[in-house]
């Protein structure tokens, strides 16, 4: 007979709560002076999701967030973790906040800690404006800069009872999947555009984390969500360990090294470096056939 397992108690601090996207459960696509994000126009982009599925109406958060409380209050949540919708607030993405849309957070953190239920925000769960990705997107340089803008016009409003900010969430998939493989909005698939997302993503964690220190009370704690990968060599060959390690950089290190480190790998550069002919290009290992693979932008 197999011995359970001993049980261990959760610090005192810890927090039970629950985590989603702006764009997930909102819905109100189209009220007061939200305009259109990358996601809106990717989903409605006929073969992009399963059954053509949008987030127009998605369960009505918009309307129905107190029921929403209500029910985290039932289940013992004492977290909730929610994006604010960047297009919301800011419909070009760039100058002056709409307040009504702030209005809406406002309410919610209202909400949320009259259930004591304490309010984790993110600002970005990407979901650019349209605008912005109309501009170039997140391999413009500009794009970092009007988050840091966007992220100081909620930390302004949110601040003084929100304590908790994440800054983006998972920057790998707004950058790899976004731009790269083309399996999530903004729908492109553009090697090198997906690496100088991934820069300005970095850029626009720095910029926004300074902006929301500027703003908020000495006792607000920032940080960002990466979805790491552990990677492994499928053998000890010399092959193997070089496709490791570079998928371990695109995975991992393309944000963990400006994060943790100030810098990039250095493989990361010769591992995506442009060909003679000017092109950027990556290679790699297929693990089930052993066949070399090269991608080009």
């Amino acid at each position: 007979m197999t011995e359970p397992l001993p049980s261990a108690p959760f610090p005192p601090a810890f927090l039970w709560g629950a985590a989603t996207s702006a764009y997930q459960i909102e819905g109100a696509v189209r009220e007061d002076g939200r305009t259109p994000s990358i996601w809106d126009t990717f989903s409605h982009t006929p073969g992009r999701t399963a059954g053509g599925d949008t987030g127009d109406v998605a369960v009505d958060h918009y309307h129905r967030y107190r029921e929403d409380v209500a029910l985290m209050a039932d289940l013992g949540l004492t977290a909730y973790r929610f994006s604010v919708s960047w297009s919301r607030v800011q419909p070009t993405g760039r100058g002056p906040a709409v307040q009504v849309g702030l209005d809406f957070y406002r309410r919610l953190v209202d909400e949320l800690l009259a259930h004591g239920i304490k309010p984790a925000i993110t600002l970005y769960h990407w979901d650019l404006p349209q605008e912005l990705e109309d501009a170039g997107g997140w391999p413009e340089r500009d794009t970092a800069h009007r988050f840091a803008e966007y992220a100081r016009l909620v930390g302004e409003a949110l601040g003084d009872r929100v304590d908790q900010w994440i800054t983006l969430n998972e920057p790998w998939c707004s950058a790899f999947l976004g731009y790269g493989s083309g399996v999530h909005a903004p729908g492109r698939t553009d090697p090198a555009a997906a690496l100088r997302a991934a820069h300005h993503l970095n850029l626009a964690h720095g910029l926004g984390a300074a902006a929301l220190r500027s703003v908020l009370p000495a006792r607000g704690e920032i940080a960002l969500s990466l979805n790491s990968s552990v990677v492994r060599p499928l053998s000890q060959s010399p092959a193997d360990l070089a496709a490791a390690r570079r998928i371990d950089n695109l995975a991992n290190g393309v944000f963990h090294g400006p994060v943790l480190h100030g810098a990039y790998p250095e493989t990361l550069f010769a591992e995506t470096a442009r060909s003679p002919t000017g092109r950027s290009y990556w290679t790699g290992t297929c693990a089930r056939s052993g066949r070399r693979w090269t991608r080009w932008a």
